[in-house]
């Protein structure tokens, strides 16, 4: 890992100088010496990358990683906006921009102040569900829901990379997955997912409403109306559908719809009429999209695939953005659910994504509009990330675990370097602890840093954190006189956390730790510069722990540097 001897030489170097010169940690009660962080690097090595890619084609998914709930527009020039959930991390909403759907580039987020939105008390998959993006009138849109923590909302920019503006919420629209729809005489619609009339008939029984708005005005007019109760098949007792869409295309409006939960049953459906309040009558051939057909034991497994957005390129074809998860063992998958794209083909005026037991490619056909040479990374495929820490910003791959109320993460107190400033929230915490959190984007990979051997009361080093009741902690404190210690510790469900290795590594000032993962097996290693190399602390521990299986929610596993207070209070 790392750059050759002339990065570890001034590592080596500016550990010593800041062993030398940083001051001890404070008395209880005040403020800890910073943990210091040379450098993180991540790469990723999956089977399903390896493939070279032929001319002319793409890689899917085309983001990797935890990025749920596509949503897609286009702009006054022709460029693609694509937004994603984000739960209750932050920055919030991700919004990423491309010429071709192909390659993106983040520019910005819908969420990124942080008075805008409180998710302290939220565990990590509360927060913002669904968000939608929509370009009108010189403005666009990007209109969600701040779940157990206001409601509906929308935010508007003229520049999608920013200032979004304040949130405009929209208390008389309950339920979640809000979109908008503007249509051709200037009307706009606000469709989503809620409760139906009357008492449920089951668990599961969602309808999709819709409701005239004025969005100058920031509220709805008129009434609501429910557009489907239950799914495209009542009879069936369908559940969870969710994620609408309304679309105009040659005289019909076209409502597409999620339908049967976002796990192994998920599927696409679409239905349409010639009045945007219905009634509308479903595709006879529905789902237009779903893995669920397939068999258990097929190689690289795709599932979960639902929750569509369409739109039209610059050539006259239709694409679908879509999310779904890369499996092992069935049913685990730790990289959350991603950003798939494929083409929409039209059959009797209905659009299909994937025709029934079709498996979704790894590698398929670009669009003629595609631009650019045949890598994908940092999105996708297989890549080695670095960060050197000599910026004096954030990069936008780095979130945090709900809002932070203080700056914890410095770029500039130490020239190359990331200082966190510890606080005592642990990753249980429903607070923000201090923890710089990097997406896993792949089921074989390695993510390593270097850091200075912390102060007195401070432990530091790298967390791979699913949500606060699922993690492990690879840190590094001081011990005795002037040893240190380097431990593993895990939480695997409601119990408290427990040490599951530690091991003396002598009088080290400074040192390397990595995290590997091969699907469900983890491993974690130091090196203490004492010429012995790596490590294992602990090798074959239990990845399934991270997957969103066994944790819950509708995250995916997170990596990066982390450091705690550990002194009394």
């Amino acid at each position: 890992m790392g750059k050759g001897g002339s990065i570890r030489n001034r590592w080596r170097g500016l550990a010593l100088a800041l062993a030398a010169c940083a001051p001890v940690a404070h008395a209880a009660g005040g403020a800890a010496a910073p943990a210091v962080f040379d450098w993180f690097e991540y790469t990723g090595r999956d089977a399903a990358f390896e493939a070279p890619l032929p001319a002319g084609h793409y890689r899917n998914p085309v983001l990797a990683g935890f990025h749920a709930d596509p949503s897609v527009t286009v702009g006054p020039d022709g460029t693609f906006y694509l937004v994603n959930s984000s739960f209750t991390f932050f920055p919030g909403v991700p919004v990423f921009k491309s010429t071709d759907l192909v390659h993106w580039t983040q520019v910005g987020n819908a969420i990124e102040r942080p008075d805008t939105l409180d998710f302290d008390g939220l565990g990590v998959s509360r927060g913002i569900f669904a968000p939608a993006i929509q370009y009108h009138d010189g403005l666009f849109y990007v209109v969600t829901t701040a779940v157990d923590s206001g409601g509906n909302f929308f935010v508007t920019a003229k520049d999608p990379a920013g200032p979004w503006s304040e949130p405009v919420w929209l208390p008389g629209i309950g339920g979640i997955d809000p979109s908008l729809f503007f249509d051709e005489d200037g009307k706009a619609y606000i469709v989503n997912n809620d409760a139906p009339a009357g008492t449920p008939r089951y668990d599961g029984h969602r309808a999709i409403w819709m409701q005239q708005i004025d969005v100058a005005a920031g509220k709805p007019v008129g009434p609501r109306k429910v557009l489907i109760d239950g799914g495209v098949k009542p009879e069936e007792n369908p559940i969870w559908i969710e994620g609408p869409h309304v679309y105009k295309i040659d005289g019909w409006y076209y409502l597409s719809d999620a339908e049967g939960g976002t796990g192994p049953q998920h599927s696409q459906v679409v239905l349409r009429s010639r009045n945007v309040w219905g009634p509308y009558v479903p595709y006879e051939r529905n789902p237009i999209l779903t893995q669920r057909d397939l068999p258990d034991d097929r190689a690289l497994p795709v599932t979960n695939a639902g929750h569509a957005d369409l739109v039209q390129g610059p050539d006259g074809s239709w694409w679908a953005v879509f999310l779904a998860s890369r499996n092992y063992d069935v049913r685990h998958y730790n990289t959350g659910r991603e950003t798939w794209l494929l083409p929409v083909t039209w059959k009797d005026g209905w659009p299909v994504i994937l025709d029934p037991g079709q498996a979704i490619p790894y590698v398929a056909k670009a669009p003629s509009f595609m631009r650019g040479d045949a890598s994908q990374a940092p999105n996708t495929g297989n890549f080695t990330w670095r960060d050197e820490f000599d910026a004096p910003a954030q990069r936008r791959e780095w979130l945090s675990v709900r809002v932070p109320r203080h700056a914890w993460a410095d770029f500039t107190a130490t020239p190359g370097a990331l200082s966190i400033h510890p606080r005592r929230e642990g990753l249980d915490t429903l607070g923000n602890p201090s923890f710089l959190a990097r997406r896993q984007q792949h089921l074989v990979f390695e993510a390593s840093t270097a850091l200075a051997r912390p102060e007195r009361g401070i432990a530091a080093g790298l967390a791979a954190f699913q949500n606060e009741k699922y993690w492990y902690f690879l840190g590094v404190r001081r011990a005795g006189d002037d040893g240190t210690e380097v431990f593993l510790e895990k939480r695997a469900g409601e119990g408290p956390s427990e040490i599951v290795a530690m091991r003396a590594a002598g009088p080290a000032q400074a040192l390397k730790l990595k995290v590997s993962g091969e699907e469900g097996d983890y491993g974690f290693a130091y090196d203490a510069g004492d010429g012995r190399g790596w490590q294992w602390l602990a090798r074959d521990q239990d990845g399934t722990v991270l997957s969103t299986e066994t944790a819950g929610g509708f995250v995916g596993a997170m990596v990066g540097p982390y450091a705690r207070d550990e002194r009394a209070p």
